[in-house]
């Protein structure tokens, strides 16, 4: 089902403020307001998930015989309309380019059209939607939405201070952006793997007069379906030297720059992504420990596992 969308609603919607920032694949918590009524204004939209719930709070209740959904029929279990509550349980998950109108019939007789949609890694577990900005609680709700977003921005200004600050992640831009030449690191090693549609290059390097080793992952997307994108690297510490197969982990996360060459990678395209890591990585409470780098793609596939010895990081005869 494609694009089943009526004339746009006779209702403004001005803000949408996310309540909760969720990791991918998590559910999200979001707050809907609606401050005006205009003609030509834009649906807002709800994001779902096959085989999950997707509930609707309002502050008044609605009525189940004008609380519909358009071509709903095998993609949808019937929608519930209960109190001030609408249930959405999508049977199957959906294509961000799929469009289904529902519309909600609340008690004074205002109708509330929504665009159920999907949206990549994540879904509205719960949505409230607020139509009297003068009611205490959506009053509140704001509050919370402001702070929640100031304390974020702060955060994250915080965090790109830091790395702004840090001489790793400059030495990462440079490695990424293919001028590792132009940094302390030399390179120790390379192989190449080939999982999951996409041939990955591993780059080995170190450099041990400022006691700080690098990887550098030059990843080719080889099958032409969808881009390939980074999800995260992992980098922990090793109980001790263990096989590449069966690498075991003391559960200790070490800290790391990471950069990117970009966002995604289309078919047949390839990009790279550089970490870095300084010696206190490599030190536990009880000494030296090797670590394990892994990189995962969007959906969760590991691409490649990176043992890393300690040594790599020491002076050269100092072992």
């Amino acid at each position: 089902m494609r694009n089943i969308l009526p004339p746009r609603s006779a209702l403004l919607l001005v803000l949408i403020a996310s309540l909760a920032m969720a990791k991918e694949g998590e559910p999200v918590s979001r707050t809907i307001y609606y401050l005006s009524e205009e003609p030509g204004a834009e649906v807002p939209s709800v994001y779902v998930a096959g085989g999950m719930d997707t509930v609707l709070r309002f502050q008044q209740p609605c009525t189940a015989s004008g609380t519909k959904m358009l071509g709903w029929e095998g993609r949808f279990e019937p929608v519930e309309c209960a109190g001030k509550k609408v249930l959405i349980a999508p049977l199957q998950d959906l294509e961000p380019e799929d469009r289904f109108l529902l519309l909600v019939t609340l008690a004074d007789g205002k109708e509330l059209p929504f665009t159920v949609t999907a949206r990549e890694g994540q879904f509205d577990h719960q949505v409230r939607v607020f139509l009297d900005l003068g009611n205490p609680e959506a009053a509140r709700r704001r509050l919370a939405d402001a702070y929640v977003r100031e304390r974020t921005l702060e955060e994250e200004n915080g965090r790109l201070r830091r790395e702004q600050a840090s001489t790793s992640h400059a030495y990462a831009s440079l490695i990424a952006s293919g001028e590792a030449k132009n940094t302390p690191f030399r390179r120790e090693s390379k192989w190449r793997v080939n999982l999951g549609g996409a041939v990955v290059d591993i780059y080995i390097y170190s450099a041990r007069n400022i006691q700080k080793a690098a990887v550098l992952f030059h990843v080719t997307k080889s099958q032409l379906d969808v881009p390939w994108r980074l999800k995260e690297v992992q980098l922990s510490a090793m109980l001790s030297r263990q096989s590449a197969e069966e690498p075991v982990r003391t559960g200790e996360k070490k800290e790391f720059a990471l950069r990117t060459s970009r966002d995604e990678i289309q078919p047949g395209e390839s990009g790279y992504i550089a970490v870095v890591a300084d010696k206190s990585a490599f030190i536990s409470k009880d000494g030296p420990v090797h670590l394990v780098l892994e990189l995962f793609r969007h959906d969760g596939l590991q691409q490649a596992v990176v043992l890393l010895d300690h040594r790599i990081v020491e002076e050269k005869g100092t072992h």
